[in-house]
């Protein structure tokens, strides 16, 4: 079986969750503290919302307050569709959420201005990982480390893993493809789509995709 040039390295990923002295009433507030909150609440409620949201309306908790809270289906849907496959930083995340949210409020002056529901509670998620003992060589060793993993930590190698490399792309895919050097596998696996899976779910995805690697 084939070794890698390097080990992969699993880590063990925890969150600690605080409640941030931000709170928006209004789509206009909400607008206004997107621009100012910190990195970590736009992490905890796009990248680790994907925890929770897999079977509620919308996919991150912006959209999901707007929409439940503001009664404004459309801009919900807006902020929903974008996707953080693409965004490769927060900044990135950011600009995107605030170019949509300032565009509804100026299009929208009086809706923009209504107190909703409920405030929207800005949170923060400060992420913590310790280097596992256990590596992986080959694609039989990746294969098992996967399968033994918690979710927070699938979560930190699979989806938050855009945000440390700055790419499209995944740890586990990264590695396949620069250690191995198995790139139909690596892109095989960065198509396991993140938003109409769970996480357990993605596990036996990938699973099965370095499975049927090991098979050939």
């Amino acid at each position: 079986m084939k070794q890698a040039k390097t080990p992969f390295q699993f880590v063990t990923a925890s969150y600690l969750i605080r409640i941030s002295p931000d709170r928006a009433r209004t789509i206009e507030e909400l607008g206004r503290n997107l621009q100012t909150c910190s990195d970590a609440s736009i992490f905890y409620h796009t990248f680790q919302s994907l925890e929770r949201q897999h079977y509620a309306a919308f996919s991150n908790d912006f959209a999901q307050w707007v929409g439940a809270s503001c009664g404004e289906p459309s801009l919900a849907e807006r902020l929903a569709a974008i996707d953080v496959r693409d965004c490769t930083s927060l900044a990135m995340l950011r600009d995107a959420l605030v170019n949509i949210v300032d565009g509804y409020v100026r299009a929208n002056s009086t809706p923009a201005a209504q107190v909703s529901y409920e405030p929207f509670y800005f949170c923060e998620a400060l992420e913590f990982t310790v280097p596992r003992d256990e590596t992986a060589s080959t694609l039989a060793e990746l294969e098992e480390g996967v399968r033994r993993i918690s979710l927070q930590t699938l979560h930190h190698h699979f989806i938050n893993s855009r945000l440390r490399l700055h790419l499209q792309t995944n740890d586990f895919s990264y590695w396949i493809q620069n250690s191995l050097e198995l790139p139909e596998l690596a892109r095989c696996i960065d198509r396991i789509d993140i938003y109409v899976n769970t996480l357990e779910k993605m596990r036996e995805e990938i699973m099965a995709a370095i499975h049927s690697r090991i098979d050939q």
